[in-house]
C-alpha cells in the first residue's frame, strides 16, 4: 500500500516533469544533512546561549562588534568556515545540480535562491546560485580593492588566512582588515542579488514550481516568493522535517530531511 510521503512525493514528481523553470529556496536544513552545525538549536555551535565573550553568537558576528573588536568577529568567523571545511556538499544539492543541467538540456531553467554561505551549491556543481547572504570564501579588503577567493575544499586555506594574520585578525597588504563577502547581522541584503532575483521570479510568473527546503525563516525575502507564487497559483514545495507557518499552505508539505526528500525524487524524474 503507498502511504501518504510515497503519493505525495509520486504527485512531486509527476509536477517536476511538467515544469520548465523551477526555483529552490533552501536554507541551513539542507547543509545540515551534510554534518554541517547550524548556529542554534540541536547540534548547533552555539547553542549554549552566549559565547566565552558573554555575547549572542549574532552579536559576535554583527556589524557593529566587526568595527569595534574585528578580531572577536574574526574568531567565529574562523570556527565556522572550520566546520564549512570539514564538510562536503551532499546528495541533495547534488540533485539539484543535475537538474538544473538535466532541465537546461530540455529548454528549461533551474535557480537556486539561498541562504547558506557555505557555498555548497556550487561545489556541488549548480551554476545558477545567487548567495543572498554572499558566501565565505570570497574575501575583500575594507578599505582599499584588495580581493581574493579561498578553495574551502582544500584544508590550507585556513592556513593561507591565518598567513594574513596580525594582531588576532587577518589584514590585506595595505595594513586594513579583510572580512568576508558576507551579510553580518545588522547589514543590508546585496542589491544586486536582489535585483537579479526579482527579474528571475518575474513578479511570480517566472517558475513554475517554488521550492523551499530547509528553512523556516520568516523573512520576507523567503516567505515571499513562495506567498506569491501561491497567488500565481504555481506548485509550491515544502520540505522540512517540521511544520511551519508556510507548511499548511503550500500544496505539498514533506515532512523529511533534504537527502531523503531530493534522492528519492530523483529516481522518479527523467
Amino acid at each position: 500500500m503507498i502511504d501518504e510521503a510515497d503519493q505525495k512525493l509520486e504527485a512531486v514528481a509527476a509536477e517536476l516533469c511538467r515544469a520548465k523553470r523551477v526555483l529552490f529556496i533552501t536554507g541551513a536544513g539542507i547543509s545540515a544533512d551534510s554534518g554541517l552545525p547550524t548556529y542554534r538549536g540541536i547540534g548547533g555551535l552555539y547553542n549554549s546561549g552566549k559565547t566565552e565573550e558573554g555575547y549572542p553568537i549574532e552579536q559576535c558576528l554583527s556589524a557593529s562588534m566587526f568595527r569595534a573588536r574585528p578580531d572577536i568577529t574574526w574568531k567565529y568567523m574562523f570556527q565556522i568556515g572550520e566546520a564549512v571545511m570539514k564538510c562536503e556538499p551532499n546528495p541533495a544539492h547534488e540533485v539539484i545540480a543535475q537538474w538544473e543541467k538535466e532541465f537546461a538540456l530540455r529548454g528549461g531553467k533551474v535557480v537556486v535562491f539561498t541562504q547558506n554561505i557555505d557555498g555548497y551549491h556550487r561545489r556541488a556543481g549548480s551554476e545558477n546560485v545567487l548567495e543572498i547572504h554572499g558566501s565565505l570564501d570570497k574575501l575583500f579588503c575594507t578599505k582599499c580593492s584588495w580581493e581574493t577567493s579561498l578553495d574551502l575544499q582544500n584544508l590550507s586555506a585556513l592556513e593561507r588566512l591565518q598567513e594574513l594574520v596580525q594582531d588576532a585578525v587577518p589584514k590585506c597588504p595595505c595594513g586594513s582588515v579583510i572580512r568576508p563577502r558576507i551579510v553580518m547581522f545588522e547589514e543590508m541584503l546585496p542589491r544586486q542579488a536582489l535585483m537579479q532575483f526579482e527579474e528571475e521570479f518575474d513578479g511570480g510568473n517566472g517558475f513554475d514550481m517554488v521550492f523551499s527546503i530547509g528553512t523556516s525563516a520568516m523573512f520576507p525575502y523567503i516567505t515571499g516568493p513562495v506567498l506569491m507564487a501561491m497567488r500565481y497559483g504555481k506548485t509550491t514545495v515544502e520540505i522540512n522535517p517540521a511544520a511551519g507557518e508556510l507548511s499548511h499552505r503550500v500544496t505539498y508539505h514533506l515532512p523529511m530531511g533534504a537527502v531523503e526528500a531530493l534522492t528519492r525524487l530523483s529516481t522518479m524524474v527523467f
